[in-house]
């Protein structure tokens, strides 16, 4: 009865060292593909570092002149809006002076008109006084 013990233990044992054979030699290669990337990126990264670095830099150096730009750009905005409540402004005022000089400028010519007809009516009562 041992002997069968024996040998059931025997066929088990070479049933797992069967097993665990492919397993190991796949985990070695799995071992061995992973040294393989760490090293690919202990290569690769301090050059992926420094562009992003470098990419960091440029969107603050883009972000500094996108604030400034902004800023101006609001100045620019105040001035025009400036300029266009003066013109406005002198808009109205021209206006208000364009309707007193039409004003002014029918009065003088009502007046001429008095004096011409003055002078006529006076030439005439003159001329047949």
């Amino acid at each position: 009865m041992i002997e069968v013990a024996a040998v059931v233990i025997a066929v088990a044992f070479v049933a797992l060292v069967g097993y665990v054979i492919p397993t190991v030699i796949q985990v070695r290669k799995t071992v061995t593909q992973a040294e393989r990337l760490l090293s690919q990126i202990n290569s690769e990264l301090p050059k992926i570092l420094t562009e992003i670095k470098q990419t960091n830099e440029n969107v603050r150096a883009m972000s500094t002149q996108a604030r400034e730009g902004v800023g101006r750009a609001a100045v620019l905005m105040n001035a025009i809006g400036d300029v266009g409540e003066t013109v406005n402004q002198v808009h109205g005022v021209l206006r208000g002076q364009g309707t007193t000089l039409m004003k002014n400028l029918v009065s003088v010519l009502v007046g001429m008109r008095a004096v011409a007809l003055t002078l006529k009516n006076r030439a005439q009562k003159k001329e047949g006084g």
